[in-house]
């Protein structure tokens, strides 16, 4: 039996408590799942370089493999998301949606995607209610500006911003 291999890409600067409920609840779908950390030269300095990304997103996500019983594997990649989605032998691609604002943005990506790999399947996680608040971008800028992330990231995320 083959297992159903999930591609969950993003930026992950930083890993938020929003992105930790789209990957448990995608957990319950496939059987491994590929989180994917997109490198891409023309974004702002991140708020975390990218093998610190690496790092907390395999320190975070131990146990969440352990108590789902799912697979993870931890990658980066360049250019095209579904040429990487390919490579790493996903079929479904997976998105959380915060509010009608992504959802509008994630469908012409499914669109481009659809016509560029009609062979992957995009699918929506609708964020639960209480992290749909929480966007990666406002955490970096709140912690850019000093201000207090905690309730919107996991404990790795804090411990590593204090050494970084």
């Amino acid at each position: 039996m083959s297992k159903l291999v999930g591609f969950y890409p993003g930026s992950f600067d930083p890993l938020t408590n929003g992105h930790l409920d789209v990957i448990e609840r995608a957990c319950k779908l496939v059987d491994t799942l590929v989180v994917a950390v997109g490198i891409n030269p023309g974004k702002k300095t991140p708020l975390f370089a990218h093998e610190d990304r690496l790092a907390i997103l395999e320190q975070a996500l131990a146990p969440v493999g352990k108590r789902t019983d799912t697979e993870f594997r931890i990658v980066d990649f360049s250019g095209l998301m579904v040429n990487a989605a390919r490579e790493h032998g996903a079929k479904l691609i997976i998105r959380g949606l915060r509010d009608t604002t992504d959802y509008n943005y994630e469908m012409q990506m499914v669109g481009m995607n659809a016509q560029m790999a009609p062979d992957l399947q995009t699918v929506f996680l609708p964020s639960s209610p209480p992290v749909r608040h929480i966007s990666a971008t406002l955490v970096r800028q709140i912690a850019e500006m000093g201000g207090d992330i905690s309730a919107f990231v996991p404990q790795i995320v804090l411990k590593a911003l204090k050494t970084t």
